[in-house]
């Protein structure tokens, strides 16, 4: 039963983590919108176990769609952000998370700084993934704008890209320098 209840507070602390650097995000917009949620979803992926990464993340998105104010931008929460151009990206952290967590404990990604470093990254492009064909699909579809594959990585790779891989290489060594000490 205590087994239980640690799990269960480390998917809750997960979804709370979400929440927050979601709220930060609101506050920390520039030119181009910067977001600490990234770095929450790869770091949730090396401290978490596969199943809890993904409903940690599940959740967070679930909370998000019934209503509750837990996303970055307007209308901040609601069945509407199923329509965001955005929305493809937080399938992708839910996705991105438990790839993570799920190929971690293999010996070619945690036994090397470099493996951590990859999976990292790996994650990240994973999150990007469903996030730009979403991205896509929404200008598409529900904007009638279509547009091309290049224009979609110029408003949602390019930009982004740097800070991510920034913060993907931040979670890694996070992880690396506290393993061992946290236990999943």
């Amino acid at each position: 039963m205590h087994f239980q209840s640690l799990r269960l507070a480390r998917c809750a602390l997960v979804v709370a983590l979400c929440v927050v650097s979601s709220l930060f995000s609101r506050y920390a917009q520039g030119v181009v919108p910067f977001s600490v949620l990234p770095f929450v979803v790869v770091l949730s992926g090396w401290l978490l176990r596969p199943q809890e990464a993904f409903w940690s993340l599940s959740a967070y998105v679930l909370l998000g769609l019934l209503g509750l104010p837990v996303f970055a931008s307007p209308p901040f929460g609601g069945p509407t952000y199923l329509f965001k151009p955005t929305f493809g990206f937080l399938l992708g952290f839910v996705l991105g998370a438990f790839l993570i967590s799920a190929l971690k404990d293999k010996k070619l990604f945690r036994k090397s700084i470099l493996g951590v470093i990859f999976l990292s990254e790996l994650g990240m492009l994973i999150i990007y993934l469903p996030g730009l064909f979403y991205l896509w699909l929404a200008f598409s579809l529900f904007m009638g704008k279509p547009i091309g594959f290049n224009r979609v990585l110029q408003v949602g790779f390019y930009p982004f890209l740097g800070f991510d891989v920034v913060k993907a290489f931040l979670a890694g060594m996070l992880f690396w320098k506290t393993k061992g000490r946290i236990a999943a």
